[in-house]
């Protein structure tokens, strides 16, 4: 008996797929945006971080899910001239992010660029993933770089404590994001920028009721 099989049992059972691998090129300055946009698919969230490729996998499905509820309420209460996605990747100064939702200017979003600048971004939104890494983050990291670029409204989304889910919503100023409501499940949230909008944080978790849209 031959340990080699044969080539009717190889079409039958194929090798598993091995993990795309890219090669990266050597740098003592810090990544560019430029690397950035030329990183091939890989299923993984990669972001450029003051010069450094951050990898985290794809989001749990009660993240992603708070990502779409939001992306739905964003776009039914949104004038024409805007657009929402989620997960869009966003030029942020020389920072590449990728914020949970990004609600911008519709022209911009329509002629399909693979990458936003900041300028036409008017909202974005992240959701907070355990662990210490992301909190600090969606916390720490990634808003003062929102609020530099210009971009108007910051909307953070925590899913940890009693009280969650709660949001938090900010507005830029001339000192950075300034937060201007906060709410959380039970409670309606209301929003003047970037325009009149108000829901209840239960609506982004657990089931939808009949009477939801």
């Amino acid at each position: 008996m031959t340990a080699v099989p044969d080539e009717g049992w190889l079409v039958a059972h194929p090798p598993p797929r091995r993990a795309r691998l890219f090669a990266l090129p050597l740098t003592t300055d810090g990544y560019t945006l430029d690397d950035w946009l030329k990183l091939p698919e890989t299923g993984e969230r990669i972001e450029l971080i003051d010069g450094c490729f951050v990898v985290s996998p794809l989001p749990s499905y009660g993240h992603a899910l708070v990502a779409s509820r939001l992306v739905r309420i964003l776009d039914d209460a949104r004038p024409q001239d805007y657009e929402v996605v989620g997960a869009g990747n966003l030029k942020v100064g020389e920072d590449g992010l990728i914020p949970d939702v990004v609600l911008g200017r519709a022209k911009a979003i329509l002629e399909g660029p693979v990458a936003l600048p900041a300028s036409d971004a008017v909202c974005v939104a992240e959701v907070v993933s355990p662990g210490k890494v992301s909190r600090d983050r969606d916390y720490t990291i990634k808003p003062p770089k929102y609020a530099a670029a210009g971009i108007a409204v910051f909307i953070r989304v925590d899913l940890e404590g009693d009280d969650a889910p709660r949001v938090e919503v900010f507005n830029l100023s001339g000192e950075g994001y300034e937060l201007v409501a906060e709410g959380k499940a039970g409670n309606v949230l209301s929003l003047d920028q970037p325009f009149p909008l108000s829901f209840d944080p239960a609506v982004l978790t657990g089931r939808r009721s009949t009477t939801q849209g």
